[in-house]
């Protein structure tokens, strides 16, 4: 699947009240794989209800997860994080959550050219798992640390004020931006 033309607008794709998908942009139907494919391939699209033109993007982009973390040897989210990510819906910290992944997603995809040279390097000889065992002991733990610090229910703590949540932002993303050089310098050690 690819398109020709460049993109100024995203492309368009009506989804029917029979559940078809239409690729406005080559003028025939698709399926969730071929929507896998236009989102590998960078393809900036939007999925609209073709009869109300509500916005189902998101909906079906988890569709397409879904679908995938089906698939047998596909799996991306483990279960544990899947529930935490379930709990923190209806939770204060539902609002926190979107940013916080979206920025973890953001540092880990701008790392990830230098983060696959260095598994291809490292395949010439021994896999390095120490380095993603520590990197991932040290992201879990700063993820742990900054979900701590909103916990609203923490005993002996004063009522979580605007300058308390102020205050706690801060140090979500000091964690974040902790999580980022220490990646960056697990990175270079592994070079």
């Amino acid at each position: 699947m690819s398109y020709q033309r460049h993109q100024d607008k995203p492309i368009v794709v009506k989804k029917y009240a029979n559940r078809r998908l239409y690729d406005t942009g080559r003028s025939s139907y698709v399926t969730l794989d071929d929507l896998c494919e236009m989102v590998k391939e960078n393809l900036d699209f939007v999925v609209v209800d073709a009869k109300t033109n509500e916005d189902l993007t998101q909906q079906v982009l988890t569709q397409i997860i879904v679908e995938q973390e089906q698939k047998e040897g596909q799996n991306l989210l483990p279960a544990n994080f899947l529930k935490q990510l379930i709990s923190f819906y209806g939770d204060n910290m539902q609002a926190v959550v979107p940013n916080y992944l979206e920025q973890a997603i953001s540092t880990f995809t701008s790392n990830q050219e230098q983060f696959r040279e260095q598994i291809n390097k490292s395949l010439g000889g021994m896999f390095p798992m120490n380095a993603f065992e520590e990197m991932n002991r040290q992201n879990m733990a700063m993820f742990e640390n900054a979900m701590k610090a909103f916990n609203p229910f923490r005993v002996g703590e004063p009522p979580l004020t605007p300058a308390i949540r102020k205050k706690r932002i801060e140090e979500l993303k000091k964690s974040i931006t902790e999580m980022q050089k220490e990646l960056e310098r697990l990175i270079r050690i592994g070079s």
